[in-house]
């Protein structure tokens, strides 16, 4: 198939692009910002930097989104959980962060979601007041940012019918009613890093994948192509360290405490149609809860676990223990009338937070270490953003690259993300199925046509998964995926159940090897 023009020519990241940058890069003249690490603060970073004027170059060892930054709960919170831990800053925080993104940045990756928690015979009269009373703290906080009404629904107490048509699944013995609250949900969360980074490129930023920061100091670092072995040196003015629960290993001094976040994949069919989330709340434990939540590609995700992170090795991908599936089993099943086994698991993934190593929390755990980011310059001059959680990457980006302009090696005025549209933010185009409008916004119809000179790349590429076979060509063209697991790890989410993985193997092939 024959290359066609994009009108994306100038945000599109491809393996020819990488090595033309790439070349220039390492080697070449000093870059006023270098970012580690292309996760979602890192490639936000690299946005913020390259939308103020700067040169940019932003590298990572692996892929976009490798780490923690696509394995979320896909949810953009607003802040209720530490609203009620009493974190009001981090509470306010987010919230704001949450109406830029749904109203201003990235309105085609973030929608609404709504939550239903059921009021079982585990949920006393006074725990329903309690978490009623946080809903509408909650809807104040929504208030607080300035996000519409229209944009986020009010809460609202449910009877038991109504709690029932929104999630069917549940047990209807016992059941009192339900308390339905709304947040925001992005579709993928490895997609809006994808945006991010295109967006940065668009700027001029020099994205960079499989290229890892050996050694880092406040004048640049000392770096390896992973696809080559070559090494050589980029030069920077000032230098952002954004690499996440890898951050200490670049740094010295900053210390990170990992937890570890675990979910289930479940096929929508075991527990029929979901109209809504669920917050399932763990027994004995005030402010947690197990989240079930629906996804637009008939999946169902289950999560998520807390648990600190055992050993010093930070691993690339990380296990999920059987006890966390256990675990968020157990708690399922407090709720539901519909029997989930471990048989029925048809995938799991765990992400890791990195959290700043303030000390543990009660017992020991990290559930309650706050969500606070920080940014830390070292002796050499070097800025490490740390903490946080993938909705405040923006916040986050901004005041790193606040600092580095701070330290006084480049020179830059304020932020301007907070109204800048990230790619793909636009009207809808007409015509287009709804849900590639849903996954790439206004470019739906680009990807869409793929499929007119070869309506076989219309075909999904695994029977009963909608991700199309165009999908993974333009994942190549314009998204910078280099290799099977970019695409179906990463530009989609086929990778998480290990036969449609398996089955994709052969089209991932193909569109890397039939795209010129």
């Amino acid at each position: 198939m024959t290359a066609t023009p994009s009108p994306t020519a100038a945000t599109s990241l491809s393996a020819a692009r990488r090595i033309r940058e790439l070349t220039a890069t390492v080697g070449g003249g000093a870059v006023d910002v270098l970012v580690v690490g292309l996760g979602a603060t890192g490639a936000g970073v690299a946005l913020d930097a390259a939308s103020r004027g700067l040169s940019v170059a932003a590298i990572d060892a692996h892929d976009l989104a490798f780490g923690t930054s696509r394995w979320s709960s896909k949810l953009i919170h607003g802040g209720l959980r530490y609203l009620a831990a009493g974190q009001f800053d981090v509470a306010h925080e987010s919230a704001v962060e949450r109406g830029v993104l749904m109203e201003r940045t990235a309105p085609h990756l973030v929608r609404a979601q709504p939550f239903v928690l059921p009021l079982t015979p585990l949920v006393s009269r006074g725990g329903a007041a309690l978490a009623w009373a946080g809903f509408r703290a909650g809807d104040a906080l929504r208030i607080a940012a300035r996000t519409a009404r229209a944009t986020l629904p009010a809460p609202r107490r449910l009877t038991p019918v109504e709690t029932r048509r929104l999630a069917p699944a549940l047990r209807a013995a016992g059941l009192r009613g339900g308390l339905l609250s709304w947040d925001g949900r992005l579709v993928d969360d490895a997609r809006l890093v994808t945006a991010l980074a295109r967006t940065a490129a668009g700027r001029g930023a020099r994205i960079l994948t499989r290229v890892r920061a050996l050694e880092l100091d406040g004048s640049g670092a000392r770096v390896r192509d992973e696809l080559t072995g070559e090494e050589g040196v980029i030069r920077a003015r000032a230098v952002v360290n954004a690499a996440g629960v890898w951050a200490g290993g670049l740094v010295e001094g900053v210390r990170i405490r990992p937890s570890r976040g675990t979910h289930l994949v479940l096929r929508g069919d075991l527990l029929g149609p979901l109209p809504a989330g669920l917050h399932i709340p763990v027994p004995g434990e005030g402010n947690r809860f197990v989240l079930v939540l629906p996804q637009e590609d008939g999946r169902v995700y289950v999560g998520l676990t807390d648990e600190p992170l055992e050993g010093t090795v930070v691993p690339d991908v990380p296990e999920v223990p059987e006890t966390d599936i256990g675990f968020l089993l157990d708690v399922v099943g407090t709720a539901l009338g519909v029997p989930v086994r471990r048989a029925d698991v048809a995938g799991a993934f765990a992400g890791l937070r990195p959290l700043l190593d303030g000390g543990a929390g009660p017992g020991g755990g990290t559930a309650d270490l706050s969500r606070r980011h920080a940014v830390l310059t070292s002796s050499e001059g070097v800025v490490t953003v740390v903490g946080g959680k993938l909705t405040t990457y923006r916040r986050m980006a901004q005041d790193a690259v606040d600092a580095a302009v701070a330290g006084g090696r480049v020179t830059a005025g304020p932020s301007r993300t907070t109204a800048l549209p990230l790619v793909g933010a636009g009207p809808a185009p007409a015509g287009v199925p709804r849900r590639l409008i849903r996954r790439y916004g206004t470019e739906a119809a680009a990807v869409h046509a793929l499929g007119a000179a070869d309506p076989g790349l219309r075909e999904p590429v695994v029977a009963g998964y909608p991700v199309t076979r165009a999908e993974l060509w333009w994942g190549v063209r314009h998204e910078g995926a280099l290799d099977e697991a970019d695409l179906l790890d990463r530009r989609c989410r086929l990778g998480l159940v290990a036969g449609e993985r398996e089955a994709a193997v052969g089209a991932a092939r193909e569109a890397l090897g039939g795209v010129g």
